[in-house]
This record gives C-alpha cells, structure tokens and sequence, in this order.
C-alpha cells in the first residue's frame, strides 16, 4: 500500500473545481462556483460554529434557559422548598381539624367509645423539712 504523503494530502486539498448549475430546460449555466476542498471544508465548519454559537446565545439569553433541568435559578429552588414546608404544614393541619371535628361529631351522637385512661400515675413524695 503506497504512503500518502503530507504535501500530497495539501495540494488535493487545494485543487480547484468547478461547481456549474444549469437550467434543466435550456442547458444555460446559471452560476459557476470555483471550489476547492479546503473552502468547501472552512465554509461547513464556519457553518458549524455559527450554528452552535446562535443555538448557545439563544438558550443563554431568552427565558428558554428555564426549560432545561436543572438550570434555574437558586432562589426559584428555596421559594419551592419554603412552599412545600407550607403545604405540609396545612395538610397536616387539616387532617388534625378533620379528626377533631369527626371526634366532635362521635360525641354529640353518642357513638363516642370512652377509653378511660386508668394508669396510676407516680407521683413523687416531696420532703417537708420541718426547721
């Protein structure tokens, strides 16, 4: 297998050609381009760049910033932390209002069972010293 050669990859890379478009019906050339390899290599990568540098600009400076996770600010994550503290704090709230009145209404009816506490309680024997 013959070696290619630095100086060879270099002047295939800047031999010209000529890119001709044409009208199908008449055969008449509308535009000529003369390219080479390394233009048409410069031309795609500039293409590139552009492309990945608008699609970066438009995500860092519109609000489309905030759809990507984990990409928002630090006090949007405590205002969540702070509102879920509050949620739990009325949830439990309200399932301890629900129970008492539920408890309420067994009263009133009646129906309330009555388990009477009948533990003795230890209370300690103060010392009266008697000077």
């Amino acid at each position: 297998m013959a070696k290619m050669e630095a100086g060879s990859t270099l002047k295939r890379l800047q031999n010209r050609y000529r890119l001709v478009i044409m009208n199908d019906d008449t055969y008449e050339e509308v535009v000529t381009f003369r390219l080479s390899r390394m233009s048409v290599y410069i031309a795609f990568s500039t293409l590139f760049v552009l492309l990945v540098g608008l699609t970066v600009a438009l995500v860092v400076f519109t609000p489309l910033k905030y759809y990507i996770p984990g990409y928002g600010s630090a006090s949007i994550g405590r205002e969540y932390r702070q509102l879920k503290y509050v949620t739990d704090s009325l949830e439990k709230q309200i399932h301890f209002q629900t129970q008492y009145i539920n408890d309420v209404k067994k009263v009133l009816s009646g129906d309330a069972n009555q388990n009477l506490d009948t533990t003795q309680l230890q209370l300690p024997q103060e010392e009266f010293s008697n000077d």
